[in-house]
């Protein structure tokens, strides 16, 4: 048997397939690894804290910086907290609530943009990098038309939304989310039946429905170990109970099935764009709320199905203008804590492809 002498390495901050600056220290015999303990925090700027020096409108821009691909889901949540804390959730008006679905499934569209090209890219698919990308592309213009920002769209508000869209605007996205089905079908049939990102994928960092409930897995990442859960049917927030949509299950719980659920899911994402463009009324886009906003002494919690998962947001108000505590439970961070345990026994570069496939953006990790 051959006698190897065990190595430690640093996997990250500065290596790009630790999407971010996420630090990983790897103890490996040979090119095996035989434990792995995640240390993060580089990308720490205090954001709960933050939240307690701001008053309740002025948090909202920050929320874009948490998961950064996922900025109108993140603003989301968090005025759908202060809502339910003031005690006016029945008050948004239906035409915000309609643009609210709308823009949170552009962003989930993007995010699994990123998700499918970063992911073949690990692998050196620069091809289908390109494609995913394209497809990001056209669906970061909408955004930027509605909010004036490709990334930070700083579009939601406590009541409401900040600005309203055209006609041709809704014209444009209903062309868009036609063509949509043909764009994923690319890329899809680029990259899910590609021998190499089969070889590289199948079967590698298998979770089970039992450890990811363990672990608090969401999100797709659940959904691809087999447990049938969406918080958008389950415990359905603003007017998702009005949409017709499948949630895929998997059940290998591998890498590669947790790349096929988000490729499935944009599938479903597209479809529910299409019955909101369809139905949004006329009306206004903001309900009558005071211009100071002072939520009344309490506490509120609330998640929703963001795009890697379970997010929350807890507020407690004392009465004044700020909040008086706020706690971000982020899925990004949850996620992350199986890796040392799906890393355990893998090789080295199926290591990079494992991280990857769990989705994390360190923005949310870190906050």
């Amino acid at each position: 048997m051959l006698k190897t002498q065990e190595l430690t390495l640093n996997l990250g901050p500065q290596h790009p397939s630790t999407h971010g600056v996420f630090r990983c220290v790897l103890n490996l015999d040979g090119e095996y690894i035989t434990k792995a303990v995640n240390h993060t925090g580089y990308l720490h700027r205090g954001l709960e804290k933050l939240a307690e020096s701001r008053t309740y409108t002025q948090f909202i821009p920050y929320n874009g910086r948490l998961d950064y691909v996922s900025g109108m889901m993140n603003e989301m949540v968090y005025v759908q907290t202060v809502e339910k804390l003031m005690g006016i959730t029945e008050e948004i008006p239906e035409r915000a609530e309609y643009l609210r679905v709308i823009m949170a499934e552009l962003q989930r569209l993007a995010s699994h943009a990123i998700y499918v090209g970063c992911y073949a890219l690990d692998m050196a698919g620069f091809t289908a990098w390109m494609y995913a990308f394209r497809d990001r592309d056209d669906i970061l213009d909408f955004l930027e038309a509605a909010s004036g920002q490709r990334l930070m769209p700083n579009y939601m508000r406590i009541g409401g939304v900040a600005n309203d869209v055209d006609e041709d605007w809704l014209k444009r996205l209903d062309v868009l989310m036609d063509k949509m089905p043909a764009a994923i079908d690319e890329y899809d049939g680029l990259i899910t039946g590609n021998e190499i990102l089969m070889a590289r994928s199948i079967g590698i960092g298998p979770v089970s429905a039992e450890m990811a409930i363990d672990y608090g897995f969401t999100g797709p990442n659940l959904r691809a170990s087999g447990v049938d859960t969406d918080l958008r049917r389950d415990e359905p927030y603003g007017i998702y109970d009005r949409f017709k949509f499948d949630v895929p299950v998997l059940p290998e719980g591998d890498s590669y099935a947790r790349y096929r659920i988000r490729i499935l899911e944009m599938r479903e994402s597209v479809k529910i764009v299409k019955q909101a463009l369809k139905d949004i009324p006329e009306g206004p886009i903001m309900a009558k709320v005071p211009k100071v906003i002072k939520p009344p002494v309490g506490e509120a919690y609330h998640r929703i199905e963001n795009s890697k998962g379970h997010l929350g947001f807890h507020i407690v108000s004392d009465g004044s203008t700020k909040p008086y505590r706020t706690r971000i439970n982020s899925p990004c961070f949850v996620n992350l804590g199986i890796f040392p345990e799906m890393a355990k026994g893998m090789h080295l570069m199926d290591a990079v492809v494992a991280l990857a496939s769990i989705d994390i953006v360190l923005g949310e990790v870190d906050r």
